[in-house]
């Protein structure tokens, strides 16, 4: 059943339209967060009304521009598309009430421009959601690398130039150099404008040996993915305002980029051609290679940020290994992780931000104790860590439960090893934290007078680490757009 409507335009142009009170508001703090706050429930609120439809099997559709016949630029909302705009337009509402206790709290400069490109991030976020087909999300993913460069390097200082380098080096540099060229031969084979279908647009179009080409072509050339070799950017970009670091590299943009892996899997190729042609095989192996490196780098970190950084590059191979297992609930699993672990991580980036603006303290090392002057905070740090663990009371366990199923339903045991391994590992660097909080003595002077930071920042941390929770117990609609989008993926192997 598919319907023609321009909400999905009007969803991505929400906070784009934001922008302009934000600006004219630049002298007038409380109009201006007003502006913002006021885009991110319209925003919501239009994705949210989408919901029925998709929920009914069914699809929204617009088409914006013909660019060339048959290259539109086209939106089409979809059972996965709206799962993960649902994710970055709610938490958008919450990151925002965060930002406000942030930037004030630290007395940040430039918060006009910081609102302004947040908004336009986030409207190039739900293109990506959105999109019909191959260029559309080009387009967008595009569009966000570049609206936020400047988010990324906000402090303007030597630190925050060299991470944007690298941030824009890394992004651009594999998209034009990998996804561009793939894209431009999937279109002279194909003729077509490469819309996604259960399928696959590229199944029976091109050789096996040249399909597994432009598989790594694609996979890598959407690097926001952050699989190794390319992943250095996520670490760098940490120099950002942590409510950056919260939405843009919890949710939006490294979820922009394994959203592109997850389509070129299930819209592109199409799962029933990569399990004729086998190179799903080498993505997993690259995943799982990313997911147990990057957690033992993650064990060596100091820094709250830099660990949560690699913690999230291994998170983030979980979802492109579960779904390069071509295994129902591997697929189920994938989707299922883009919603968990964008709950329990933006809650940890919180915690993070929340200390730093508290006592001023970046580092692992010197937070011993402080479990006892910050308890919201730190409480909230627990059951974020809880739920990327993967451990009961927290949403994490039920997409992590979905991931080793798909291990064991395409009878790969090696990755279920790896997926065990890589939760414990998630353990050692996150549990000593919590203890060190709460069961130890202060041992730093400095936080005789500290307390909880901004009520804002910790409003939005509870507010996160709640839903973490609620998520264990009541996983809807998540589950149910995450089952509609697998049975739309598995249908084509079943129709054979």
């Amino acid at each position: 059943m598919e319907s023609h409507s321009l909400k999905p335009i009007l969803a991505c142009a929400a906070s784009l339209f934001a922008v302009i009170p934000i600006v004219a508001f630049r002298r007038r703090p409380n109009l201006r967060e007003a502006s913002t706050f006021i885009a991110a429930i319209v925003k919501f609120g239009i994705v949210l009304s989408m919901l029925p439809v998709v929920l009914a099997g069914g699809t929204v559709n617009c088409t914006v521009w013909e660019v060339l016949p048959n290259v539109s630029i086209a939106f089409r909302v979809d059972s996965f598309g709206l799962l993960f705009a649902l994710v970055a337009s709610s938490l958008w509402i919450v990151t925002t009430l965060y930002a406000v206790g942030y930037m004030r709290g630290l007395k940040e400069h430039s918060q006009t421009r910081f609102f302004a490109f947040f908004a336009i991030a986030l409207s190039a976020t739900l293109g990506v959601a959105f999109s019909a087909n191959l260029l559309t999300m080009y387009v967008f993913y595009e569009i966000l690398s570049l609206s936020t460069y400047p988010l990324v390097t906000h402090h303007q200082d030597r630190e925050a130039r060299s991470g944007g380098r690298t941030y824009l080096t890394y992004l651009l540099g594999t998209s034009v150099g990998f996804a561009l060229p793939a894209m431009i031969y999937c279109y002279t084979r194909t003729g077509g404008d490469m819309a996604f279908s259960g399928a696959g647009a590229l199944a029976g179009q091109v050789e096996p040996g040249v399909a597994g080409i432009l598989l790594l072509l694609l996979v890598f050339g959407f690097s926001k993915g952050g699989l190794m070799p390319f992943h250095s950017w996520l670490p760098g970009a940490m120099v950002a305002p942590t409510p950056v670091s919260a939405l843009l590299h919890a949710v939006a943009v490294v979820k922009v980029g394994v959203f592109c892996i997850f389509r070129v899997f299930t819209g592109v190729f199409g799962v029933g051609f990569l399990q004729e042609i086998g190179f799903a095989n080498i993505i997993s192996m690259v995943a799982a290679f990313t997911v147990v490196v990057s957690s033992l780098i993650a064990l060596s970190q100091d820094s709250l940020k830099r660990r949560l950084a690699f913690s999230t590059i291994g998170q983030l191979a979980y979802i492109t290994l579960g779904v390069s297992l071509l295994a129902p609930k591997g697929v189920t699993g994938s989707q299922l992780h883009i919603a968990m672990h964008a709950f329990g991580k933006i809650t940890l980036f919180f915690c993070a931000g929340a200390i730093f603006e508290a006592t001023g303290k970046k580092y692992i090392s010197e937070m011993v104790g402080l479990g006892k002057r910050m308890p919201l905070t730190m409480t909230a740090f627990t059951i974020g860590a809880m739920s990327v663990v993967g451990l009961p009371l927290a949403g994490g366990l039920l997409s992590k439960l979905y991931l080793v199923m798909g291990t064991v339903e395409s009878r790969q045991f090696g990755m279920t090893a790896v997926y065990l391994l890589s939760s414990l590992l998630n353990a050692c660097y996150f549990f000593p934290i919590i203890f060190n909080a709460f069961f130890r003595r202060p041992d730093n002077p400095d936080f005789e007078g500290v307390k909880e930071a901004h009520p804002c920042c910790v409003a939005a941390l509870c507010v996160t680490a709640v839903c973490s929770v609620l998520l264990f117990f009541c996983p809807d609609p998540f589950f149910s757009l995450a089952s509609l989008t697998t049975e739309a993926s598995f249908a084509p192997i079943a129709g054979d």
